[in-house]
C-alpha cells in the first residue's frame, strides 16, 4: 500500500508505470492508431469532420482559452501585489509555475523539439487515409518531414492541468471542467484527421509530467507555497 501511495516528483508512482506501458503498447501495437482514425474516416469523403463549425470552433478555442487564463493570471497577481490582498492565495510563485508549464512542456518539449524534428505524417497526409505519405508508428522518427507527433494544440490544452495542481479548493470542480475540454480538443483534432490518438495521448503524457515535475521544484509536494511574490 505504501509502494501505491509513494509520488515521485508529485506524480504518483502507479502514474509513472501506467505511462511507461502505455507508451510502450503505442509503440508495440500501431494498429490502435489506425483504427481510432478510422472511426472519423470514409473513403468517400475522408475525415468530414475536419473544417466543420464544431470542430473549428475547438481548434481555435485553444488559442483564446489560454490567453484569456493567463491575462487573467498576470491581472490577479498585479491585483493582489497592489492591494496587499490574498485573493485566491495566488502570488508570483504560482504564476511563474502555470507559465512555465505552458512555455516548457507545450511551447518547447511539444512544439520545438517534437513536433518540428520527428517527422511523422498527420493521418489526412498518409496512403492509408487517401494521400501519399506513409504512416509511422509513434516513437518512429520519420524523414517525411510531417508535424504530427505530438499534437500541439493537445499540450496547449492539457497545459491547464496546472490549475489543477495548484487547485485547493473545488479541485474535482476544475479538474472535470479542464479535463473535459482538454479531451474534446483531442477528439476534435483526431477527428479532423490532423493527428492520430498517440499524438494526443503522449502530449496529454507529457504535460502531466511536466506540471508535476515543476510543482515539485517550486512548491514541493506537500501543499502550495502562500509566500507573497
Amino acid at each position: 500500500m505504501r509502494c501505491m501511495n509513494k509520488k515521485i516528483l508529485c506524480i504518483p508512482a502507479a502514474a509513472w508505470g501506467a505511462m511507461a506501458v502505455t507508451a510502450l503498447l503505442l509503440y508495440l501495437f500501431p494498429q490502435v492508431d489506425i483504427a481510432v482514425s478510422s472511426l472519423f474516416y470514409s473513403p468517400e469523403t475522408g475525415f468530414e469532420q475536419g473544417g466543420t463549425l464544431w470542430e473549428r470552433f475547438i481548434y481555435h478555442s485553444v488559442g483564446v482559452v489560454l490567453t484569456a487564463v493567463y491575462v487573467g493570471a498576470l491581472l490577479l497577481w498585479l491585483y493582489n501585489r497592489v492591494s496587499g490582498r490574498a485573493l485566491l492565495a495566488f502570488n508570483g510563485r504560482k504564476l511563474l509555475y502555470i507559465a512555465l508549464v505552458a512555455a516548457l512542456g507545450s511551447g518547447i518539449f511539444v512544439n520545438l523539439v517534437l513536433k518540428q524534428n520527428w517527422g511523422r505524417p498527420r493521418p489526412d497526409q498518409t496512403t492509408l487515409f487517401g494521400s501519399d505519405r506513409q504512416f509511422t508508428p509513434a516513437f518512429v522518427i520519420s524523414d517525411q518531414r510531417g508535424k504530427s507527433f505530438s499534437s500541439g494544440h493537445t499540450s496547449g490544452a492539457f497545459a491547464l492541468l496546472a490549475l489543477i495542481f495548484l487547485a485547493r479548493r473545488h479541485r474535482k470542480s476544475v479538474a472535470f471542467a479542464l479535463l473535459a475540454y482538454g479531451t474534446a480538443v483531442s477528439v476534435a483534432r483526431i477527428a479532423a484527421g490532423g493527428h492520430f490518438f498517440s499524438d494526443v495521448l503522449v502530449s496529454i503524457m507529457i504535460m502531466y509530467i511536466v506540471s508535476g515535475v515543476l510543482y515539485a521544484r517550486l512548491f514541493g509536494c506537500d501543499g502550495v507555497s502562500n509566500t507573497k511574490g
